[in-house]
């Protein structure tokens, strides 16, 4: 958990507004409706474990441009939140093995990013105060006996190596209730965790392996459909539209005709909602690998020519995910400009929320120095630093204005929730 929280929260710059705060305040008069049109929903379909949204607030629109299930930055979130992660879990763990007492938390298998692994080691702390036993399990084959990793944090995190006894996992002879996984599968399903008595959760089928991103949206349109009917607005607002292309090799130039036909379109269709709400932009669309994440397969281009004009280094860059998997399959998506900017040099900001099974525990803000509104912040090698939320998503104050900062941060909560749901949908439909 982030141990030095600014209370402080990045400054909307635009003047265009005036939608925002249509949504803001429809939140707020109708948050009785809200919530309990939700918590009929998550009786209907189970929450995820856990989960991340990134969002993008352009003032005039704020979407979700991505959901992502095996969320890898605990150690961002403020510490005053602990309370809040340690409630949630014993609700999730409940819920998934009631006489749970062991866990096993399965990481990713590289073990030198320390970033990542402080964040392994904040949800290995959050698990513990929640009264859960809980052991890294690592599936890395550096991993063979017992590793202790010193962090920059002070902290140490010992690894060690999953083991699989007929269909039970397990670490020598600890034997876990649960298997909870913090690790996306971008490299594909390992066979140690196929066909175990234990729970794993999230699931191995939602993994980026077999999950894509255009799925996702899919079902996030319509749960944003059905949630605006209910509250009476244009769901484009809090949608961001999308179009996808399969059969790509950026390397060969294959499929560039799908994917200028529908970056064309796409951008058609926006300018389109833009004249409709007299916004004076540059419509702009994300191009980025259907599965994986990482911040890796992504272009922002405002034109067709732009696609037509990509050089070598940039196909190259297009052409490869995490873990080097070659990208087949694209995601052409809306881009949402962000007008959060954070700083005297008004460093791009946007809102990144998370969550432990149905309930917001607090987020932060990815803020990066050297990214303009219209590019993706979470871009590897790149200097950025994170802000935790100064306060809660679950706590606005009717007595303030519509954007005031807890209800910007109850608006976030609620956005963010409306992505996990269309998640819980996805793994509905996947068993």
């Amino acid at each position: 958990m982030a141990t030095n929280p600014t209370p402080a929260v990045p400054h909307l710059t635009t003047a265009l507004n005036g939608p925002l705060q249509q949504i803001e305040t429809q939140l707020l008069e109708q948050q009785p409706q809200i919530e309990a049109w939700l918590r009929q929903q998550w009786r209907l379909t189970p929450a995820p474990f856990y989960g991340s949204v990134d969002l993008r607030n352009a003032g005039f629109k704020l979407a979700p441009v991505d959901t992502n299930l095996f969320p890898a930055g605990f150690n961002n979130l403020n510490p005053d939140f602990l309370p809040l992660c340690i409630h949630a879990v014993q609700t999730a763990i409940e819920r998934l093995c009631p006489t749970a007492a062991d866990v096993v938390l399965v990481p990713e298998r590289h073990t030198r990013n320390t970033f990542y692994l402080e964040n392994v080691a904040a949800l290995q702390e959050i698990i513990t105060k929640a009264g859960f036993r809980v052991r890294i399990g690592s599936i890395a084959e550096e991993i063979t006996e017992a590793t202790t990793l010193a962090l920059p944090s002070g902290r140490d995190l010992v690894l060690e190596p999953l083991q699989r006894t007929g269909r039970r996992v397990h670490i020598g002879d600890y034997q876990p209730c649960l298997v909870l996984l913090n690790n996306d599968l971008s490299g594909g399903r390992p066979e140690i965790l196929e066909g175990l008595d234990q729970p794993v959760t999230p699931p191995p089928g939602i993994g980026w392996s077999n999950r894509s991103k255009s799925g996702h949206f899919g079902h996030y349109r319509n749960v944003a459909t059905e949630f605006c009917e209910l509250i009476g607005i244009d769901p484009w607002l809090i949608d961001p539209l999308f179009r996808n292309c399969g059969k790509i090799d950026f390397k060969k130039r294959e499929g560039e005709d799908c994917l200028s036909r529908n970056v064309s379109a796409l951008l058609a269709d926006i300018r389109a909602k833009y004249e409709e709400y007299g916004i004076d932009r540059e419509p702009f669309v994300i191009i980025k690998a259907d599965s994986g994440t990482y911040g890796m397969g992504i272009m922002s281009v405002s034109s067709v020519e732009e696609i037509h004009q990509l050089n070598r280094k940039q196909r190259n860059k297009m052409a490869s995910a995490k873990e080097g998997l070659a990208v087949s399959r694209v995601l052409i998506q809306e881009g949402v400009y962000t007008y959060e900017t954070w700083g005297e040099q008004f460093a791009s900001a946007e809102p990144v929320v998370y969550m432990i099974d149905h309930f917001v525990v607090g987020g932060f803000y990815r803020v990066h120095q050297a990214r303009s509104a219209t590019e993706n912040l979470n871009a590897p090698g790149m200097q950025f630093q994170s802000l935790a939320f100064a306060g809660s998503c679950t706590n606005p104050d009717l007595h303030q204005a519509p954007d005031a900062q807890p209800n910007r941060f109850y608006a976030y909560g609620v956005i963010a929730r409306l992505a996990l749901l269309a998640a819980a949908r996805e793994i509905a439909e996947l068993k």
